[in-house]
């Protein structure tokens, strides 16, 4: 009831509420790729498994706060920078994302290789694989994601509330998210670029290099802006080009 009638703490709400959907974002447009690749009657199911493995572990972390601050703690020391568990994690998981970013945007722009091909949609990953590299990529953003929390407020129903709201959203944006990514073929290639982005900064933030996410979003945000002008235009385009045929 304290936490209800404090100002203070429903600022916090909100503002961690916003926060965590904003970094949900890497979370399913990787999810939205991945599950692209399945066959179309798996998609959806692997959608909401995927995004409900991401609430359960959040969750998990939750009740382990504790332990997870201590992720933070220096395990050793290299190249004059102290290097947490936490620090280990987000590098492993931006290897992980630059590799598998990588890899798609070679197949989707090698004209020899047909087998994985994004952007003509062939399925190629089975679905234990896509499980199984959706709950990797889930830890390294769910890990992240309570650091985060926890670093806003010391509130943990708050954290809670604010979790579930965030991947609320994600489960209501998958779909639609992933249905646009798979009839504009373009989209695929900026998602991509995306990923690698992410990967790159989760890197940089592993080795001690603090990159400030608004820069990283807003350049997502204006990319995207970007396309969607080159997806009018495009369809400007056809529209004349009908009308000059039908006349």
């Amino acid at each position: 009831m304290g936490l209800i009638q404090d100002p203070t703490a429903w600022v916090a709400l909100v503002t961690l509420v916003v926060m965590e959907v904003v970094l949900g974002i890497d979370n399913l447009i990787f999810i939205s790729i991945l599950t692209n690749k399945l066959p179309q009657e798996n998609r959806e199911r692997a959608r909401k498994i995927g995004i409900g493995l991401a609430l359960v572990m959040r969750l998990a972390l939750l009740g382990t706060v504790a332990w997870i601050v201590q992720l933070t703690n220096p395990l050793f020391e290299a190249f004059g920078h102290p290097f947490s568990w936490k620090d280990l994690i987000l590098i492993a998981g931006g290897l992980f994302l630059v590799w598998k970013a990588t890899r798609e945007i070679h197949h989707s722009v090698d004209p020899v290789d047909h087998k994985e091909d994004m952007v003509g949609g062939a399925a190629s990953i089975t679905f234990g694989s896509a499980i199984t590299q959706i709950l990797l990529l889930d830890l390294v953003f769910s890990v992240d994601s309570i650091i985060t929390a926890v670093g806003m407020t010391p509130h943990l129903p708050i954290m809670i509330i604010a979790v579930i709201a965030a991947v609320t959203v994600m489960l209501i944006a998958a779909t639609p998210l992933a249905n646009f990514i798979e009839k504009n073929p373009t989209i695929v290639m900026l998602a991509l670029g995306f990923l690698l982005m992410i990967g790159t900064t989760l890197i940089a933030e592993g080795m001690g290099f603090h990159v400030p996410k608004g820069y990283i979003y807003a350049a997502m945000a204006f990319s995207a802006l970007v396309e969607v002008l080159n997806m009018f235009a495009r369809n400007a385009r056809r529209r004349k080009k009908a009308e000059t045929t039908l006349h």
